[in-house]
């Protein structure tokens, strides 16, 4: 779930504690991966020393203890430059460890009051990577998942040239494959209460808000089915129609075939709808 952020954030962490100054990896991270000598103490709790013992704690992955090194430096030094760098750095110690809701408060203060800061894209991508890593999976509420597509769309509205906006994109296809399985599970559920128009609803609206899915054919195979069911042979001929012309290899449309079709084989493999069990059974 952390392929991008993580390699580029202490690959470029690491040349500045060597004593090689400002470093970036392809400008990505700007001016907020500076930090003195790894050998800087904290005695005189400079911002200079506290950053850098920051920074030295997140290489090691202490990063509780980093997030309270940066939130010292926000308090004791609040209008030094370091401060605002560290705002971002404490809000990646918190994503580290799992604290999305205070990775994501810090966040959106950073945003709120440096919206001109060269490294807002990174903190815009950095806050929806945060919400995308609270999304559930397809069984539960996918309020979530809504939020988390708003934000990741907001780094690709806003920043559409980046990495960052590259990343989101295949996240944000992740996100509506998760969005259009809670949908199949919910009209599944109607058909097996015979509640046939409300699953059309759900089938319905993965066909037509969710067309890039993998859950697309199956859809319009339960559409077939629960249209049948409702005794509506034309629009589940033509649901088997689209199926067949956009999907023409699929077993989903050689079972939606087969239901239309007396006689026709069913394809290999143990997934029979309601309508495929209930024909079975008549017949």
């Amino acid at each position: 779930m952390r392929p991008m952020i993580r390699p580029y954030l202490l690959l470029a962490m690491t040349l500045p504690m060597a004593g090689c100054g400002l470093t970036s990896w392809d400008g990505m991270m700007g001016s907020l991966l500076r930090s003195p000598s790894a050998t800087a103490g904290l005695i005189d709790r400079s911002p200079e020393s506290l950053y850098g013992a920051g920074i030295e704690a997140l290489q090691a992955r202490r990063y509780q203890q980093a997030v309270e090194l940066f939130d010292t430096l926000e308090r004791e030094h609040p209008y030094s430059t370091w401060a605002t760098n560290a705002k971002i750095m404490e809000a990646y110690g918190d994503y580290m460890r799992n604290r999305y809701t205070e990775a994501i408060g810090s966040l959106d203060r950073f945003i709120q009051l440096h919206p001109a800061h060269r490294d807002i894209a990174y903190a815009y991508y950095l806050r929806s990577l945060a919400y995308y890593e609270q999304i559930s999976d397809s069984q539960r509420d996918q309020r979530g998942t809504e939020v988390a597509m708003t934000a990741l769309q907001d780094v690709v509205n806003r920043f559409p040239d980046t990495a960052y906006a590259r990343d989101a994109r295949l996240k944000m296809d992740l996100a509506r494959d998760h969005l259009a399985g809670r949908e199949m599970n919910i009209g599944r559920f109607y058909m097996r209460q015979r509640l046939y128009s409300a699953a059309i609803g759900r089938f319905r609206r993965v066909v037509d808000d969710f067309q890039t899915t993998n859950h697309v054919p199956e859809a319009l195979h339960r559409l077939t089915e629960a249209y049948l069911s409702l005794g509506l042979r034309d629009e589940a001929a033509r649901s088997a129609s689209v199926l067949g012309h956009n999907f023409p290899g699929n077993p989903w449309y050689q079972d939606s075939y087969a239901l239309l079709e007396p006689g026709a084989p069913y394809a290999a493999g143990d997934r029979p709808g309601f309508v495929r069990r209930a024909w079975n059974t008549v017949f």
